[in-house]
């Protein structure tokens, strides 16, 4: 099961792991660009981080980490821009899900982000859903 069920959202989160969400694409034809939330537990607090990037991706390189930023002046966008913080892991995912249009039941375990971004590429980069938002400069 690649999605998690949020008691083990929260779960990874108090043990001090990420969770991270594909969130489609982003840019325009021309240049084309993805996103992703990433939830980062950091000293005992809970940041929310948007990673947008270029999407110069294909079946066999997923690595969204390694993908260049979309706004190659915004140094803080090479390591996603923080959105925001919470005290609590649930007020964290509310807030991402509140900013970015992540959705609760696509959670999943950081690293995973990549295999959504492969199903992305595998369908010939179309996107069903229609919260994708495009990224702000």
């Amino acid at each position: 099961m690649r999605y998690l069920v949020e008691m083990f959202i929260l779960g990874a989160l108090r043990r001090g792991r990420s969770v991270e969400q594909f969130l489609g694409p982003c840019g325009s034809t021309e240049r084309p660009g993805v996103r992703h939330v990433e939830v980062r537990p950091k000293n005992g607090r809970f940041e929310v981080h948007l990673h947008t990037v270029e999407d110069i991706g294909s079946e066999s390189f997923l690595d969204l980490g390694e993908f260049p930023p979309f706004d190659p002046d915004d140094e803080a966008s090479e390591f996603g821009r923080l959105l925001g913080t919470a005290e609590d892991p649930l007020s964290a995912l509310d807030f991402a899900e509140r900013h970015t249009g992540a959705e609760r039941e696509r959670w999943v375990n950081a690293g995973i982000v990549q295999d959504e971004y492969g199903d992305f590429v595998r369908a010939g980069r179309s996107w069903p859903r229609e919260s994708v938002v495009p990224p702000s400069r």
